[in-house]
């Protein structure tokens, strides 16, 4: 349960590049980055090479139409469209740049160093950098992507200052940030009243997100102010997506309705307006927002998003749940652990990251699905094959672009992997803190000496944890290690004080310590909002797998490439009759006997995670 802010001490995150991927983790960002993230801009070149969008294709008054990929005709509809490079491109590149320093790829970093030299060279002498050119920039009348480009884009630029430490970068996004503030001043304009404002517009409240990173890098006040502006506006005006606005929010009888990648991306911005002020009708909107959320988390974390909520609760059949939904989801509450200091932020992450989301990735192949279901019987284009579905219906298949629906997904499975490690260590006030788990090496700093940090693990399909703590010179600090909710015993063969929500080690380090923290997972049954059971182990959910047949049905002009469809070999579900299920040896394979409703007859089957799956059943009905 996270619905609860509650006042803990806040954490600081570590910059991009102090944290580095080791074990099964760096093998997936290389594998990554040799397939859809490094080859996503040349798989579909018109969109991402040959659209200067942020340059000399800057949009203006006498562009009515642009290729995106699926618009049909030119119509006010279409409109909204004119934009979405600029979202495909940034969000594509944040995650291209993060997986080429985090893997010191040479070849790649080279390229991440060319684009930043040509989106500063676009930049104007008021510091403008963005996708409209002068006669439109500020100056519209309805849906746009003026805040939306800028955030996408400053996201990346951003990443870039970590990990290189170049100023000019820095001077460049505090200009560009200050041309807005100069155009949308506070108190006496309204940067979200439009008319018929659509997507581009109700994505720019997420502006809060260089707000507040640009207040971490300088300490400046003005940046959390402008960002507390942006959510009061935001609330007044007739946008799209009302999901977040504070009246509905503290209305009992409303009900979560919105494009699901809005209501959990603007999560960020209502926390940024209350942690700015300590505005206890804000404190109170919030948590009343993450309870809502609740109800649309199916039970692998993946938040409903097909692509919208429409008041629906999650369920593990019928709601589908989108790539950037859960990317999203998953940066929300990583800024919710940074603010709060609450490690059930943490657990909430993890569900996402080791279930929903490596249960939306082809373990077969470099493609992800756009929508996936936890129970996902097929994956032909509509959901679970519904007849009813709309007919032109795409996104339940696996793709490494999925340029038929949106070019949105695909950039954002790139930026996920690299956003959880960035986080997995953070500081507070006493030293160190282990937030999330899995293999890596981090180079931390805290007093101003270093730590180096080396975490060996198969986490999480094993759980013990092997650290090494090297320091140059003897320094006192308290490394604190979250003790995950599901994890009801641990071990350790190091001393250590046993909280709530961690274990803390405190001691005077010296040279090289090496201990162990091992974690004792138990096998649970669980059960859904519906009353069906479900199965976990430890931080993993256990899925079904079911047999399938692929079909290729598009391969690219890059050998390797293919969009595919899987139909079952034959379909069959289960019901689960309460009985014994058992634990392979040496595996992460669990066998029970389920009754084929088909058959009527009960059958062995295996249980396996969810994130080694392509059609699977996760959920099941029960019946003694």
């Amino acid at each position: 349960m996270v619905s609860q802010v509650k006042k803990s001490k806040a954490l600081q995150k570590i910059l991009l590049g102090g944290i580095k991927p080791e074990g099964w983790i760096k093998k997936q960002m290389q594998r990554d980055l040799s397939g859809f993230v490094g080859h996503l801009d040349q798989l579909i070149p018109e969109l991402f090479i040959d659209d200067k969008i942020y340059g000399k294709n800057r949009l203006t008054k006498k562009i009515r139409k642009k290729s995106v990929g699926n618009i049909q005709g030119e119509d006010e509809w279409s409109q909204q469209y004119l934009w979405w490079n600029s979202e495909s491109q940034s969000n594509w590149f944040d995650g291209f740049l993060r997986h080429a320093y985090l893997l010191y790829d040479k070849k790649s970093r080279s390229k991440v160093d060319t684009y930043i030299k040509y989106i500063l060279n676009t930049q104007d002498k008021d510091g403008y950098i963005g996708i409209y050119a002068p006669d439109l920039r500020y100056n519209f009348t309805g849906e746009n992507g003026e805040l939306w480009s800028k955030t996408t884009l400053y996201r990346a630029l951003l990443a870039y200052y970590e990990v290189t430490k170049n100023k000019k970068i820095l001077e460049a996004v505090i200009r560009a940030v200050q041309n807005v503030m100069d155009h949308y001043p506070v108190h006496s304009s309204s940067p979200f009243s439009f008319h018929k404002p659509y997507a581009g517009v109700s994505h720019g409240l997420m502006f809060t997100d260089i707000l507040n990173e640009l207040f971490f890098i300088t300490g400046k006040k003005i940046y959390l102010n402008y960002a507390v502006f942006l959510y009061r506006d935001y609330c007044r005006q007739d946008v799209s997506e009302k999901d977040i606005q504070l009246k509905n929010i503290l209305n009992k009888k409303y009900k979560l309705c919105g494009h699901g990648v809005h209501t959990y991306e603007h999560i960020r911005s209502l926390a940024s307006a209350f942690f700015a002020t300590g505005d206890l009708e804000l404190k109170k909107a919030l948590s009343i927002y993450l309870k809502r959320i609740e109800t649309t988390t199916t039970v692998s974390g993946g938040p409903v998003g097909d692509e919208w909520i429409s008041k629906r609760n999650a369920n593990a059949t019928s709601t589908g749940y989108e790539y950037c939904s859960m990317q999203e989801l998953m940066h929300s509450y990583l800024f919710l652990l940074q603010k709060t200091g609450e490690l059930q932020f943490a657990d909430q992450v993890e569900k996402i990251f080791f279930n929903a989301a490596q249960g939306a990735r082809n373990p077969e192949q470099d493609s992800i699905a756009y929508l996936k279901t936890d129970n996902s019987y097929e994956m032909c284009g509509t959901k679970n094959g519904e007849k009813d579905e709309i007919k032109k219906q795409t996104r339940y298949k696996y793709s490494p672009v999925h340029q038929d629906v949106a070019v949105c997904c695909s950039p954002n499975a790139g930026r996920i992997t690299p956003y959880f490690v960035q986080n997995m260590w953070m500081k507070d006030e006493e030293g160190l803190v282990c937030c999330l788990f899995g293999p890596c090496e981090s180079e931390l700093s805290f007093n101003g000496k270093r730590i180096f940090i080396k975490e060996t693990t198969s986490y999480p399909f094993e759980f013990s944890i092997h650290f090494e703590i090297t320091v140059e010179t003897p320094i006192n600090f308290v490394l604190k290690i979250r003790k995950p909710d599901w994890a009801k015993k641990m071990q350790s063969n190091i001393p250590c004080k046993k909280e709530k929500d961690f274990i803390s080690i405190h001691k005077l380090w010296k040279k090289k310590e090496i201990f162990q923290i091992t974690f004792e997972p138990e096998l649970k049954t669980n059960f859904t909002q519906n009353k069906e059971v479900y199965f976990s182990y430890g931080p993993l959910i256990l899925a079904l797998p079911i047999k399938a047949k692929e079909k290729i049905i598009k391969e690219y002009k890059i050998s390797g490439f293919c969009d595919t469809h899987y139909k079952p070999v034959s379909l069959k579900q289960y019901e689960y009759r309460n009985g014994k299920i058992k634990k392979k040896s040496g595996q992460l394979v669990f066998e029970t006997e389920f009754l084929n409703i088909q058959s009527g007859k009960k059958e062995t089957v295996s249980l396996i995670p969810i994130g080694k799956t392509i059609l699977r059943q996760v959920t099941f009905k029960n019946r003694k």
